[in-house]
């Protein structure tokens, strides 16, 4: 597994929003207004242009749920429930437990949010578990996100404009539910998986007064996984990301150590995208990549790494 090859690029995937110094295709994507940072994680919008009749099947592999507003191209996605298939849409995709086979056929335009761990609980009173490796339409869960898709395609040559409308629209449903934030223990813990995801689980439960009987609770609520699992997957997205060649290479050692060994992170990574470490850099990637981006760009955020309109260590010069 070198760590100077370049990961694999597909020359039919040409994305409008710029690309990273190994010609991966980027998003553009930010941190949301200040008063939805308790409920929303990131916004992003990604632009990608391919023949029409061209059917590229790829992974998506996220920490959070979102909510994905599909303005353009034609998808398929193998979810726990079985396939599903959707064009233009408004839908709500449930976090993973591993990554999920997605693909698209001709050019494609999506817009969306990640929504932070526990505020989908609070606003609607549904367990994350009930969602993980789900795609719902937005409808069928009653949020009128529908209504936003010819606004955003109006909108469709200004990406800023775009997230502000999305924005706009969580604000009003905010207001309409008067949600609370999600539980603090919750955000901690979503904290921590980002910054040490190495970290004892054990300690942190001591660390905020709870027991872990109560932690996991609150992770299967909010998450929909065990506090194990949020861990692994998070060690498993930032080796991903690295190996994608859209992390900060400063972390590249520090990545590698939170492995015993090179078979613990075969074994690790196997076991969430189907591929071995070197199979998944040579492998073209580019929703994945897209969607991995957009997670570190948060994350360096965040730890106050990356401020708004810094470029971000990957991006091309």
């Amino acid at each position: 597994m070198s760590r100077r090859a370049e990961p694999g690029r597909d020359p039919a995937v040409v994305t409008r929003l710029g690309q990273s110094r190994d010609g991966q295709p980027l998003s553009y994507n930010r941190l949301p207004a200040p008063d939805l940072l308790p409920w929303i994680a990131w916004l992003y919008v990604a632009k990608v242009q391919m023949p029409p009749d061209y059917r590229l099947d790829c992974h998506l592999f996220c920490d959070t749920a979102f909510i994905r507003i599909q303005l353009q191209g034609q998808w398929e996605a193998q979810t726990v429930d079985g396939p599903r298939h959707n064009g233009r849409a408004a839908l709500h995709f449930g976090n993973h437990s591993k990554a999920m086979p997605v693909s698209v056929t001709g050019s494609f335009t999506s817009v969306g949010l990640a929504i932070r761990p526990g505020a989908g609980p609070a606003a609607t009173g549904k367990p994350a578990r009930d969602f993980v490796d789900r795609i719902t339409p937005m409808a069928d869960l009653g949020l009128p996100f529908d209504r936003v898709l010819d606004p955003l395609e109006a909108a469709g040559d200004d990406p800023e404009a775009m997230l502000q409308l999305l924005e706009n629209a969580v604000r009003g449903f905010l207001q309409q539910r008067q949600a609370p934030p999600p539980d603090p223990v919750t955000q901690q813990f979503e904290m921590l998986a980002l910054v040490d995801p190495a970290a004892s689980i054990a300690g942190f439960a001591e660390s905020c007064g709870v027991t872990q009987r109560r932690l996991e609770r609150l992770c299967l609520r909010d998450f929909g996984l065990s506090p194990k699992q949020v861990m692994r997957r998070a060690r498993a997205l930032d080796m991903a990301s690295h190996l994608r060649g859209v992390a900060d290479e400063a972390e590249a050692e520090d990545l590698m150590l939170r492995y015993y060994d090179q078979s613990h992170l075969i074994r690790d990574f196997t076991r969430f995208f189907g591929l071995s470490p070197r199979q998944f850099r040579q492998t073209p990637q580019p929703l994945m990549t897209l969607a991995l981006e957009s997670r570190q760009s948060r994350r360096l955020a965040l730890l106050e790494r990356l401020t708004p309109g810094e470029p971000k260590p990957w991006e091309q010069g």
